[in-house]
């Protein structure tokens, strides 16, 4: 059958929740257009009810996840980086579709955001050395300070840079331990979206990260005022969005990180993403567990150690 009589067949995105594919539970849908308003496919709009599946999935996995080696962490980030590296081409065509970027931008994003895994895989077991480490106390003992993962973290993803944004936000998150419920940009969610396939099949366990598409003001609501979410990313968050999550996020004493002030305003452009990302959302979501233990004696001098 020659080319131009086969049917075409439209790819069907999905949310990716718990490691597996689910539609939105209210079955709703909304059209996903390029830079010239040109239909590209239909993405869920996920419910509040998603949201919920989401953290449950999000919590469940998170035992196994903390619980894992930084060295095995790192594995697994490193993995992800090697699936999109055999994907690439059609995240070129997806980010330059959905950012109206020509073919060599959305290269030089895709790359950039495969780049980005690596680094955060190189992360895992040394963020640890610069955010513990021993304390001198006065007295006979030991007084040791470790970083440990929050929890359950959401994540609004930067609703202009629909891919190296995305990674930029998401990796630092579960590099640290912590596990995930994403939402990803209302505009352009197709590349989350396919993100999710890439994680199914990339040794990441189901449900450390859980990507939803829809109305992100609909979405974070809910998520924010979670008693089971121990920490929220606004980044995605237009300020006065922002201020109304903060205050529902306060009722469980969530951790918050604030969007930067080019990101606030809806403004983050992909050339924000591109700089080198520093190690400050390595620490944001880290909560430090110091422990005392007495020093012991050792011989019959008393000498201690």
């Amino acid at each position: 059958m020659s080319e131009q009589n086969r049917l075409g067949v439209f790819k069907t995105y999905k949310l990716y929740v718990g490691g597996k594919f689910p539609r939105s539970e209210s079955g709703r849908v909304y059209k996903v257009t390029d830079s010239k308003g040109q239909w590209l496919a239909n993405a869920p709009q996920s419910s509040r009810k998603d949201a919920r599946d989401a953290v449950v999935a999000a919590r469940k996995a998170f035992g196994g996840w903390s619980g894992a080696t930084a060295y095995n962490r790192g594995q697994v980030l490193y993995r992800v980086a090697e699936m999109l590296e055999g994907r690439k081409e059609q995240f070129v065509r997806e980010v330059a579709a959905s950012e109206g970027l020509s073919k060599s931008k959305a290269a030089a994003v895709v790359d950039a955001a495969i780049d980005r895994w690596v680094w955060y895989a190189g992360w895992t077991d040394k963020i640890g050395q610069i955010s513990g480490g021993a304390n001198p106390v006065a007295g006979p003992f030991f007084n040791l300070s470790t970083p440990e993962p929050t929890g359950v973290v959401a994540v609004l993803a930067p609703q202009k840079s629909s891919f190296l944004g995305l990674v930029s936000v998401i990796a630092p998150v579960i590099a640290t331990g912590n596990t995930a419920v994403v939402i990803a940009s209302a505009d352009a969610p197709l590349p989350a979206l396919s993100l999710g396939e890439v994680l199914a099949t990339s040794d990441l366990p189901g449900g450390v990260v859980n990507i939803l598409s829809g109305a992100t003001a609909e979405l974070a609501a809910p998520l924010a005022a979670h008693q089971d979410v121990n920490a929220i990313d606004l980044t995605g968050a237009g300020a006065e969005l922002a201020k109304e999550l903060e205050i529902a996020a306060a009722d469980n004493l969530k951790r918050v990180l604030r969007p930067l002030a080019a990101e606030a305003d809806g403004s983050d452009a992909s050339t924000d993403w591109l700089a080198a990302p520093g190690t400050h959302r390595l620490t944001a979501f880290l909560e430090t567990k110091t422990v005392w233990h007495p020093t012991g004696a050792l011989g019959a001098s008393g000498s201690s150690y």
